[in-house]
């Protein structure tokens, strides 16, 4: 079963974002633009919710925020139920932790999944992505690893991204405005 998400993210300048399009959209084939918000709850497991410009969604995802590998969970809803679902955890006690406003552009190159965001207030990433069984999730990081690096994009440490994850977190409703 696959149900290991195994990524890697490089934070990128707004230049590189913007040639990495241009590269894609040539080399890939495009999957979709997407605009994205999402919102994290102070619970023990990272629980969000997101609506998009298809559906709404609530996510689980096991694990450490920013592990290389995790298990994720998924229940997909009408894009008009985000509310419903806010006000849901909001009645189960739940508070909004980090709220993120995105703009993604999806592809398929070669076998896997690019996205390349900009998060506002955090930034530019790009993220290369696919989904592996538990056995497999070494082998399959190491072939993101190395399309990375055909990329020329060092891989941004996970400390990077914990730090900045944490700034954000902090300052989330003045980095937004």
């Amino acid at each position: 079963m696959k149900n290991i998400e195994v990524e890697l993210r490089s934070f990128i300048t707004k230049e590189k974002y913007e040639e990495l399009i241009d590269f894609f959209k040539q080399n890939a084939k495009f999957v979709n633009k997407d605009d994205q918000v999402t919102y994290y709850f102070d619970s023990k497991e990272d629980l969000r919710i997101q609506k998009n410009n298809f559906f709404s969604k609530i996510w689980l995802k096991k694990g450490k925020i920013h592990d290389e590998s995790r298990e994720e969970i998924e229940i997909k809803f009408d894009k008009e139920d985000f509310e419903i679902l806010e006000k849901l955890f909001l009645v189960l006690g739940y508070n909004i932790e980090i709220k993120w406003f995105r703009k993604r552009h999806s592809f398929k190159w070669q076998d896997i999944v690019v996205m390349l965001d900009y998060t506002r207030g955090y930034g530019y990433i790009l993220e290369l992505e696919d989904k592996s069984s538990e056995q497999d999730k070494d082998l399959i990081l190491n072939k993101l690893k190395e399309k990375l690096n055909n990329l020329n994009i060092k891989l941004t440490p996970k400390e990077e991204f914990d730090k900045k994850f944490e700034y954000y977190k902090n300052n989330w409703k003045e980095l937004i405005k």
